[in-house]
């Protein structure tokens, strides 16, 4: 039977179970790091940290306290987690591995099975080098002439080890900034775990199901990226039907959104929870719909590439927001800036913070902040004390000792307030938007 959910309703079901109701509920602990994959299944990586990497983010908004440290411990050395591709490159649970190894497969008989083909005899020197020697980075080995890859030209040793990973036979062993260390994968996990072989059909089904775990409430549409690996729109939708024959999914209607939305049906108390709240207005503390303990809105600043707003299509109709990240985008033509991230305000999403981190000075510097319409922050209850919290909380995720406001007069006001509880730099120049 579909259930019917107004739209107040199905944001405060996106901002419990994305664990932002109220953010940072999570103490700073590996513990933690991994309850946030058990709800949301994976995080997508980006290498870029201008304003910190988008995992991490991710994490922050919703750990208190959080440092790369603890996701890294699990990444590289108990490998409790792991790199693959799903949607685009995620860190996913190191125990759902054998439901990803159909990327590995593909690898092998595609292009990169070829170039490693082609490129045999530097393939079998690098894979005896590091059986031999323990992990290498394509550094390692000397320079040869450039050949045609994925991204254009590139040295024969990073194609190589690129291919020899994407099919499978080397693995992430641990980064160092951008460099890349690999290392044989049946010395990175678990003979066990390796020996497991899924049915490609149940593969693309788990792929699919981790799409509408990730964001707790996708439809049928999107980007083209947001179903990546999943087969065509057929297939989805046969495998889907599965999904909801099963009892994993529950289809929901929207008000105000086109066709169906799919939950987890295992969050339907969360569900009902979110409903009651967006009812009374106010976080419901009862114990028979308990996720986490009542509290005021909070604020955080979201990842641009958090799960929840996979769907940037969504975001309009959810949220009234209009979103994209423009790090690719011409400087010229940017609407919002190079590294923008959108501020969450209890369950709705209020506006959007540039930070810079500059590690050298231990300083955040805001270099843009910009608030939807309608939105005040003065004067919007309780808004203050819960973005000068998220501001707190930014300046200890980077490492930061002070925050230097952005240079616009407009924001004079609202800073003189979060210096109030934010460690402000006086001396500092304040932050001038300025792109890369």
């Amino acid at each position: 039977m579909t259930r019917h959910l107004s739209l107040a309703a199905a944001r405060r079901f996106l901002a419990l179970r994305h664990l932002l109701a109220p953010p940072r509920s999570l103490p700073g602990e590996k513990a933690s790091v991994m309850a946030v994959f058990e709800r949301l299944g994976s995080l997508q990586f980006d290498p870029l940290e201008v304003a910190g990497r988008n995992h991490d983010l991710a994490l922050a908004a919703r750990i208190d306290g959080y440092r790369r440290e603890l996701t890294d411990h699990l990444l590289y050395r108990e490998r409790a987690l792991f790199e693959a591709y799903n949607k685009a490159l995620n860190l996913l649970p190191t125990a759902q591995l054998p439901f990803y190894r159909l990327a590995w497969d593909e690898g092998a008989r595609g292009r990169a099975g070829k170039l490693v083909g082609e490129q045999a005899g530097l393939a079998a020197r690098i894979l005896a080098e590091i059986e031999a020697q323990g992990p290498k980075c394509s550094g390692d080995f000397e320079r040869e002439a450039a050949i045609d890859w994925w991204w254009g030209p590139t040295s024969a040793a990073r194609a190589v080890m690129d291919a020899l990973a994407v099919a499978g036979r080397l693995n992430l062993a641990r980064r160092e900034g951008n460099r890349r260390y690999y290392d044989l994968t049946e010395r990175l996990f678990p003979a066990e775990i390796l020996a497991v072989r899924v049915p490609e059909r149940d593969q693309i089904r788990h792929r699919l199901m981790s799409r509408y775990r990730a964001h707790g409430l996708l439809g049928t549409s999107g980007s083209g990226e947001l179903w990546y690996g999943t087969g065509s729109s057929a297939l989805r939708a046969e495998l889907r039907a599965e999904l909801v024959d099963r009892g994993e999914l529950t289809e929901v209607r929207v008000d105000g959104l086109k066709g169906p939305r799919y939950l987890i049906s295992g969050e339907l108390e969360m569900l009902a929870r979110a409903e009651l709240e967006a009812e009374d207005g106010r976080p419901v503390n009862d114990p028979g719909l308990s996720v986490g303990a009542a509290a005021a809105p909070g604020c955080c600043f979201l990842a641009p590439l958090d799960p929840i707003l996979w769907d940037r299509q969504a975001l309009v109709p959810f949220y009234g927001f209009d979103y994209r990240w423009e790090v690719y985008t011409p400087a010229a033509k940017r609407r919002w800036g190079y590294y923008v991230l959108p501020v969450m305000f209890g369950d709705r999403i209020v506006g959007r913070i540039e930070p810079r981190i500059d590690r050298s000075g231990r300083l955040v510097r805001v270099l843009g902040l910009e608030w939807e319409a309608g939105f005040e922050p003065l004067s919007a209850p309780g808004f203050v004390p819960a973005f000068s919290d998220a501001l707190r909380a930014y300046v200890m995720f980077g490492g930061a000792g002070a925050l230097v406001p952005p240079a616009a007069s407009a924001h004079r006001p609202l800073f003189r307030e979060v210096a109030r509880r934010v460690p402000v730099s006086r001396a500092a120049t304040p932050a001038r938007a300025a792109a890369p």
